[in-house]
């Protein structure tokens, strides 16, 4: 990744929305001040019991190409918004939580097993859809953090820039209505049957809802004269409190909405509105409120939500909001909280209940979700004058513990099989991945969220210290697929009238780092991606551009679950090996500015699609080859099998430009193919150089003695990955 530290400045310089409210940024702000309300019953799919509830369903006409609803959404914001651009962006970071699964769904029930099908059933596929229609060539990033997601994406889209690894991004979140979500969250009893009216002393709850909103996002050193807004800073946070319900005293909200301001270098009096989560449900409604009396007292700004008249779209939610803040910025009016009658006097808030006009220099935008996820925004007025900006560079990790589980067992089971050439490939009884953790700490937990809990416990234990994680990054491929499966299986063998509300809160991607999170009271960052095989690869970067202002320990992990009935029609790569694996990694890490000491760094990160020149900047980016081959003693190669054509391809070219000597492993051949083996291979790589040495089983006969050099795990395919690893 090329990297040019700057202190540009971030503006919104593109804007593409569809939603129920309608599809484009003028559409969009006629209809806010219009006051319209795009909540009514679904017409999407039948629902054969009960009445229809009504949803923030979008009834334009879709061209959708043979792609899911959600890729369909996605696509129409973005042409939207890069319709100015005369480049291709440089990078795309996008919020989703459903994916393709409003058409994986209906494949299920009909039980249709041909994998080919569900070529766009994974999260990460919308930001790869974008990418290939965009020209996009670089980091393709995607975030699923539920109802945060899209906010947390405008977050990591800000750092890249920051950090110098792109001038123009793409970022935003989408989200399309489907079974999953709508049967979802009516079984947690978190619908209101006459429509969401946040804030409101007789509201009953929020109304589900689908849509796109996309940003392009510019650096520059002065306000462009296309630009809508500028991205003043951001703030994450987790409540580490319980998997659906927000903290009762709002601790997590607070600490998001403190974390933003003070990284826009503002004051709590420049802030003109805030957006509010403001979902309508009464607890988190009442939650939100606590934390803005606690960080503003008597002083608020004004304030509404606007899920009333949109309803909540999920990981799309925050960057639609966020198109309202900017919207609110430009017409310099403050958009009605839609549906609030009566404003709940326990809430002590005085929400605007007639859209007003004043002047909007500065908006906080808040979102919260699922697994206590909380990120805010602070956009400004472009005309606004710069405060002082620092230049900033992704920080190095210094590694402080490590852990993996595989088919031959926990960390030490799988460096002695390899040691002695043994199979690693396979599948861990579910009671061996838990071993290490109490009954009560499984209790209703399946295998993703006890592989993540069991990893995470072992590389703090290895780490020799008490200290637990601040932050924690999780990837993962695919989920958790065995609370997907049994959610969507109860649901359909009852006729759509039953479900299980705890498989439901367990199956967003990022519930088992939510229960991460609650067992060492990380209440810093909790950032899921999900991008296929490089899930773990994003992972990590998403942790060394956040945690450059942050010396506390952080962990990142990356874990896939195998199931029997769902792998091998998702992972292609499953399907064409046919052998059952799963497992992953964890890391225990510290941002550091040592020069010595074991350390992990993600060097490279691009898209391959139309980048026929990308193994020769992968080779550029590492310093070339007399460099690679001076500090490398070994590289971990990571081939998915269903990408066999394109990485021979690519193999053969960084030998012929490197001419590297030294051993190439191909990891997955020894670990299994499972989308996070990466996360295991950097675990192994770390217990290698700790020892100094690589067995020969692995070397063709011979011990390689690594000496000071580092091992680089590379991965090709689709995306084009190098993670290093020095002492």
């Amino acid at each position: 990744m090329t990297r040019s530290y700057t202190e540009a400045r971030v503006f919104i310089t593109g804007i593409g929305i569809i939603s129920p409210l309608g599809q484009g940024f003028y559409k969009t702000r006629d209809s806010i001040i219009n006051k319209a309300r795009g909540i009514k019953p679904i017409t999407l799919f039948e629902i054969p019991h009960d009445a229809p509830l009504p949803v923030g369903e979008i009834n334009e006409p879709l061209n959708i190409n043979n792609v899911p609803r959600t890729h369909a959404l996605a696509l129409i914001a973005a042409q939207e918004a890069i319709k100015d651009s005369q480049d291709a962006p440089d990078a795309i970071v996008l919020g989703v939580s459903t994916g393709g699964m409003p058409v994986s769904e209906m494949l299920l029930k009909e039980e249709n097993k041909e994998s080919e099908l569900y070529r766009y059933h994974s999260t990460g596929s919308v930001a790869e859809y974008i990418a290939s229609h965009t020209g996009c060539r670089g980091p393709v990033i995607t975030i699923s953090t539920a109802c945060s997601s899209g906010t947390v994406a405008l977050k990591i889209a800000f750092e890249l820039i920051r950090c110098g690894i792109a001038k123009q991004v793409l970022a935003g979140g989408a989200d399309a209505l489907c079974r999953l979500t709508y049967y979802g969250f009516n079984s947690l009893q978190l619908l209101d049957p006459t429509g969401a009216h946040p804030l409101d002393k007789d509201r009953r709850g929020m109304s589900v809802a689908e849509g796109s909103a996309m940003f392009l996002l510019t650096a520059s050193e002065h306000a462009p004269k296309n630009a809508f807004a500028e991205l003043l800073g951001a703030g994450l946070s987790c409540d580490a409190y319980h998997p659906a319900s927000p903290h009762p005293d709002g601790a997590g909200a607070l600490k998001a909405m403190q974390n933003a301001i003070q990284d826009a270098r503002i004051s709590l009096s420049d802030i003109d509105y805030i957006n509010l989560h403001g979902t309508g449900t009464k607890d988190n409604d009442l939650s939100e409120a606590k934390a803005l009396h606690s960080l503003f007292g008597e002083d608020i700004p004004p304030v509404s939500s606007t899920k009333g008249a949109f309803g909540h779209s999920l990981a799309a939610a925050g960057a639609i909001e966020s198109v309202v803040s900017a919207i609110s910025i430009t017409e310099n009016i403050i958009p009605a909280n839609i549906g609030c009658e009566n404003p709940d006097p326990d809430l002590k808030l005085k929400p605007v209940l007639q859209q007003k006009k004043a002047e909007v220099n500065t908006v906080l935008s808040n979102s919260f979700g699922f697994g206590g996820n909380n990120a805010c925004l602070v956009i400004s007025s472009p005309k606004n004058i710069a405060n002082e900006i620092t230049p900033r560079k992704p920080c190095k990790l210094a590694i402080l513990g490590s852990a993996c589980i595989t088919g031959a067992g926990n960390t030490y089971d799988t460096i002695e099989s390899l040691i002695t050439g043994k199979e690693c490939r396979g599948v861990l009884d579910l009671a061996t991945v838990s071993g290490n953790l109490s009954l009560k700490d499984v209790r209703r937990l399946k295998r993703l969220p006890r592989i993540t809990l069991s990893l995470s416990q072992n590389a703090c234990d290895s780490s020799g210290s008490s200290e637990g994680p601040s932050s924690i990054f999780f990837g993962t491929g695919w989920g958790a697929l065995s609370e997907t499966s049994d959610f969507l299986s109860k649901l359909f063998e009852s006729g759509e009238q039953f479900t299980s509300p705890t498989d439901f809160i367990g199956s967003v991607h990022n519930a088992p780092a939510g229960q991460a999170a609650i067992r060492f009271n990380s209440t810093g960052a909790n950032i899921t991606t999900t991008g296929g095989n490089y899930s773990f690869e994003q992972a990590l970067l998403c942790a060394s551009l956040i945690s450059h202002n942050n010396d506390d320990p952080l962990m990142v992990i990356g874990a896939d679950e195998h199931h029997e009935k769902l792998s091998g029609i998702f992972d292609p790569s499953v399907d064409a090996v046919k052998f059952a694996a799963d497992g992953g990694g964890a890391l225990l890490l510290k941002p550091t500015d040592r020069k010595s000491g074991l350390t992990i760094s993600t060097e490279f990160f691009e898209y391959s699609n139309n980048n026929e020149n990308i193994i020769n900047s992968l080779v550029k980016s590492l310093g070339g080859a007399e460099r690679i081959n001076d500090i490398i003693g070994a590289i971990f190669l990571g081939m998915p099998r269903s990408e066999k054509k394109i990485t021979e391809i690519q193999y053969n070219q960084f030998l012929s430009i490197t001419g590297f000597k030294d051993p190439i492993i191909d990891y997955r051949e020894y670990l299994g193919e499972f989308a996070t083996s990466s996360a295991v291979a950097s675990v192994v790589a770390i217990q290698f150089i700790q020892r100094g040495e690589i067995p020969m089983h692995l070397c063709k006969n011979k011990t390689l003695r690594l000496g000071n050099k580092g091992i680089l795990i590379l991965g090709l395919g689709n995306f084009v990955t190098a993670i290093k690893v020095l002492k």
